[in-house]
């Protein structure tokens, strides 16, 4: 079994991977931290859990009982914690905050998007787990730069669930404000382009155009809608093949030859595309549920691949049928 550890385990994401983990056939659970809950079950939490687990919150540190460790944590704390405490070398690590996208010399994480990465993350020691706008980007675009074709200015329009913001309520994410309503916020400058202008460059280095990403708040809780268009001289035909060879092995990513909606991926772990022609435009549609393929589901995937076990352990989730 592989022993799991849980750094920040009250929000959202990690009740997603709580709710992935109880049920995955090779975990078992250690520990679960939290500062401000030690002591509270975590049912107390994660309500959805209750009747599933006993696990209580705890603000102790038990590493030597555990193989691998999930950091569920705010942007920047990742760092700050593994700067503060001694972390045993042999130790595997996912993270899912934002600290150890940009790969660099100065720490071995792996960038953790399977369709890009696979055979890195299989072989790491640390993960750093994609973000959500940029994996459901990645998997729009990616296929054109491993073919050399991203030449010009790359336009893309995304819209995401409340979820996506975090449980801690904001201004623009209570229930009053987001029912019946949409908003731009971050045009052009969303911190998520620079981990999708890497992995475009690893596919293609002499990528040089523009993504322009205008992200949009949705008035749903979860899921994330991205459409792109670029210029492109493929036919829909060779668009599609392109397409579809590019994801042939990808364990949770489909393309599909008719339209898409957000409710096919909502509560799984996968990843739909959907390819159209108009004109010298290329549209893509890409979509995900934006806990679990970008977040938590991948979380999981990837730590299936580090361990050596199917990527779908555990992950074999079905859409609701309304």
């Amino acid at each position: 079994m592989i022993k799991v550890g849980i750094i920040g385990g009250a929000g959202y994401t990690a009740g997603e991977l709580l709710r992935l983990l109880i049920n995955h056939p090779s975990v078992e659970i250690t520990f679960v931290n939290s500062n401000s809950n030690a002591g509270n079950k975590i049912t107390s939490v994660h309500t959805g859990l209750i009747g599933e687990t006993d696990l209580v919150f705890t603000d102790k540190l038990p590493f030597e009982d555990i193989d691998v460790l999930f950091f569920c944590t705010a942007h920047g704390d990742t760092k700050k914690f593994l700067d503060s405490n001694v972390v045993p070398e042999g130790l595997k690590i996912v993270d899912l905050s934002t600290d150890y996208r940009q790969e660099n010399p100065e720490h071995s994480f792996v960038y953790g998007l399977p369709e890009l990465n696979k055979t890195r993350i299989q072989k790491a020691q640390r993960v750093a787990n994609p973000g959500c706008f940029a994996t459901a980007i990645q998997l729009a675009i990616l296929p054109l730069a491993k073919a050399g074709l991203l030449t010009s200015e790359v336009h893309v329009n995304g819209i995401t669930g409340s979820t996506g913001a975090g449980q801690k309520p904001s201004s623009t994410s209570h229930f009053s404000w987001r029912n019946d309503n949409i908003s731009v916020y971050k045009a052009f400058e969303h911190q998520h382009l620079g981990e999708v202008t890497q992995s475009v460059k690893q596919l293609q280095p002499d990528f040089k155009a523009a993504i322009n990403f205008i992200p949009v708040r949705g008035n749903f809780a979860r899921g994330i809608f991205v459409s792109a268009y670029t210029d492109c001289d493929l036919s829909l035909d060779e668009a599609t093949k392109l397409y579809k060879d590019f994801y042939a092995d990808a364990a949770f990513t489909f393309v599909s030859d008719s339209n898409i909606d957000l409710k096919q991926v909502v509560n799984t772990n996968k990843g739909l595309v959907h390819v159209e022609k108009h004109g010298n435009k290329l549209f893509i549609i890409s979509m995900i549920d934006n806990l679990l393929k970008g977040a938590a589901g991948q979380a999981v995937q990837n730590m299936n691949l580090l361990f050596g076990l199917d990527e779908t352990t555990g992950l074999k989730l079905k859409p609701s049928a309304f």
